[in-house]
């Protein structure tokens, strides 16, 4: 029989304080054996055993065109609408899958100036694909960025660990594959021409994302698409999301930031246009640009043009000066060139870096320069001077077609991604192909 008048016995405060420790641990330990949480719009399942890391709801962006900018997250993004814009966010978050999602089907993603951190080994940066990333650094995660030969990705100027990317797993040549030009082949079995190799060149000679584009420090007003029509008129310091149209003579693009998801130009000019000039601009073609400029009457300089499926058109009247043209955009059925003519006069390619060549896919694209008229009746007076070029099937693509004269190639290097070789046609009619002076990067050698 128990007295229930009797008191309990008085416990000593070091024991009372060590049990009220026990019991804590005993809660702590409790809350971090299993917790199950069903979410049923999002689709997550959360579960947490002990001493694993908890898979946190995501924070849904499911709407268009929509701007994510400038928060911390401390769980993972899933885009689920297409063009959705992350830019200049902080993202932390583990438990596995990817920091940042994108959804199947979704299009049009870009990832801007944005740091991920990863929380536990198991959990990636970005993925599975069809986004473009632009100056993004990842760290601590299993892979910082995730795509697939059906489902690419565009990564530029971004890092994984501090270090530049690309990185991670490396993949078959993926895209079309022409048949080899049977003289290109003849024309790689030729011994050298010059006696001795010329030292080579530095790559920082090139340009880079370092002096191309808009420089440091610019500040810039935010804009939507512009149709410039009057004569002489001045764009600058402008962001712009949206393409341009210009039908007028001495119009110039300055200094300003093009995000154009238009599957046709970021640029395009118009008849009326004469001297336009496009100088310290960045360009990004969303993955969407059939060809980033097109097609006559203007001036690039110091640009750098990415994520588009072509770069510049050559038409009459152009002129490419110390720019950057990378990281082409493969799509389905594409046959993508850094730069294309089709026909006209007085072209001018001088002194850029032309990169046809995704190093993470090993994809050499077609090529850096394809010239041909098929659609013009001829191409006269082309030159193309002090530029370095890597990858494509040839780095030069010369059409048997081409009806042309005076089509110089003079002083350029080429890197050795490339997929059959580094010239197509050298030798047809109207072309000046300088054998002592088109050599190779690392050795100097001529490649013909």
């Amino acid at each position: 029989m128990t007295d229930t008048n009797v008191a309990p016995p008085i416990e000593q405060p070091e024991f009372a304080r060590q049990r009220g420790r026990n019991r804590r641990r005993a809660l702590l330990a409790g809350a971090f054996t299993l917790t199950l949480i069903v979410l049923a719009t999002s689709g997550y399942l959360v579960v947490t055993l002990a001493g694993s890391p908890v898979r946190a709801a995501p924070l849904v962006l499911d709407q268009p065109a929509g701007v994510l900018w400038g928060q911390t997250v401390n769980r993972p993004i899933e885009v689920a609408a297409d063009n959705v814009t992350i830019r200049r966010v902080k993202v932390r978050t583990g438990g596995g899958g990817a920091a940042i999602t994108i959804r199947s089907g979704v299009i049009g993603t870009l990832i801007e100036d944005t740091v991920i951190q990863c929380t536990s080994a198991g959990t990636d940066g970005v993925g599975p694909g069809g986004y473009s990333a632009l100056r993004v650094r990842v760290n601590g995660c299993r892979q910082a960025f995730r795509q697939t030969e059906r489902n690419t990705a565009t990564i530029v100027e971004s890092e994984q660990d501090g270090k530049p990317y690309p990185g991670g797993e490396l993949r078959s040549p993926i895209g079309p594959v022409p048949t080899p030009d049977p003289d290109a082949d003849k024309m790689r079995d030729e011994p050298p021409y010059a006696p001795a190799a010329a030292p080579p060149t530095p790559i920082t000679y090139w340009p880079s994302a370092v002096n191309t584009g808009v420089p440091a420090g610019t500040a810039l007003r935010n804009s939507g698409s512009l149709s410039l029509r009057t004569a002489g008129q001045i764009v600058t310091g402008l962001n712009i999301v949206g393409c341009i149209t210009v039908a007028a003579a001495n119009v110039q693009i300055l200094r300003s930031k093009i995000t154009c998801s238009s599957t046709t130009y970021a640029i395009r000019t118009l008849p009326g246009t004469t001297n336009l000039l496009v100088q310290d601009v960045e360009i990004n073609g969303m993955a969407k640009n059939s060809a980033s400029i097109c097609c006559s009457d203007y001036t690039l300089r110091r640009g750098n043009v990415y994520n588009m499926i072509d770069g510049p058109r050559l038409a009459t009247n152009t002129r490419i000066f110390d720019s950057y043209l990378h990281s082409l955009a493969r799509v389905a059925g594409s046959h993508n060139d850094i730069l294309q003519s089709t026909g006209g006069t007085n072209i001018i390619v001088r002194h850029n870096t032309l990169l046809s060549y995704n190093p993470v896919t090993r994809d050499p694209f077609n090529s850096c320069v394809t010239i041909g008229s098929e659609t013009s009746p001829t191409l006269t007076n082309m030159t193309v001077e002090d530029n370095y070029c890597n990858g494509g099937n040839y780095s030069i693509g010369i059409s048997p077609r081409l009806i042309g004269s005076n089509i110089i190639f003079r002083r350029n290097k080429y890197g050795r991604d490339f997929r059959f070789g580094v010239v197509s046609g050298w030798n047809r009619p109207g072309v000046i192909w300088e054998r002592a002076t088109n050599v190779y990067f690392d050795t100097g050698l001529p490649v013909v």
